[in-house]
């Protein structure tokens, strides 16, 4: 049985469900792989190099930033699943404007879309908003400074069902940014100079992950089953709505992507940083490669 030390870099079912479900379900003994989940969300690109990374954002700004030659295999959803939740009052992102948002640094891939997205609503996020950065967490003290009004507005992830939260406490969903910017965010990813990308591992990674894809397409029941082990705070209506609006919908069922929408947004990304891409989305999300295994 071969062997691949696989890293999320983030947490919740957006990073996680679909290698949790490839366990579970016994996918990667089945694909003739022993597959060790580590935790990479601290860890510096250096450090993830010698791993196959879940996170696409991450390795797509290394690429830009580092040149690290990152190339993803496999693309789970190209829509990053990130919401703006606010306070009442505040009912668009342009209320966001003189306000207290809680974001996550600039270099980090949930700040540059935050960055990309109140951009489109016409806010400069170092000029008009006034932030309050954190790392990327399970956002749990941000919905704590909600309430105690600490902070006006949070861009969060999927640790939590903001739609549930916001009807919980009276705030407000101001948007989700998948509606408003699209690049892969989550798949499988590899640096060539440490890990082949046509080794039986990854290869084996990539089966599994499919097939993980199918459940979630295929198999509600099981599916909420899973997610329900992530979003243990809500009601089982409230973990079927969000299946139902936020992961069924937008996640892939066979790892591909669209390149078109892929360009834009790493196009949409390079612009942000202020650096140029030398590399075209199709040279870096080579999921088309891996149908010849």
């Amino acid at each position: 049985m071969h062997t691949i030390d696989l890293v999320y870099v983030g947490r919740g079912p957006h990073e996680e469900l679909v290698a949790y479900i490839a366990d579970q379900q016994g996918f990667y003994a089945d694909e003739g792989v022993h597959v060790s989940l580590r935790d990479g969300c601290t860890w510096d690109a250096q450090q993830l190099r010698r791993c196959a990374v879940i996170g696409l954002g991450r390795t797509v700004l290394s690429r830009l930033n580092d040149g690290i030659p990152w190339v993803a295999l496999h693309v789970n959803t190209a829509s990053p699943l990130f919401w703006f939740l606010a306070r009442p009052g505040l009912t668009s992102l342009a209320d966001l404007a003189g306000q207290r948002l809680a974001v996550t640094p600039p270099h980090t891939g949930p700040g540059v879309f935050t960055r990309i997205v109140l951009r489109q609503a016409g806010l400069d996020v170092d000029r008009d908003v006034r932030t309050v950065v954190r790392w990327p967490g399970d956002y749990a003290m941000d919905l704590r400074r909600l309430r105690a009004g600490e902070i006006d507005a949070a861009m969060v992830g999927d640790t939590m069902a903001p739609e549930a939260l916001a009807t919980e406490y009276g705030w407000n969903v101001l948007a989700y940014v998948g509606d408003h910017f699209r690049i892969p965010t989550v798949g499988v990813a590899v640096d060539p100079t440490y890990i082949d990308p046509d080794s039986p591992a990854v290869q084996a990674v990539v089966r599994a992950h499919r097939r993980a894809l199918q459940v979630i397409q295929k198999d509600p029941d099981t599916t909420l089953r899973y997610l329900g082990n992530f979003l243990g705070r809500h009601t089982g209506d409230e973990i079927r709505a969000h299946y139902e609006k936020f992961i069924a919908p937008y996640f892939s069922p066979d790892g591909h992507t669209d390149l078109a929408a892929a360009q834009a947004g790493l196009t949409a990304v390079a612009a942000e940083l202020g650096v140029s891409a030398t590399f075209t989305a199709a040279e870096f999300y080579t999921t088309a490669t891996a149908d010849s295994h």
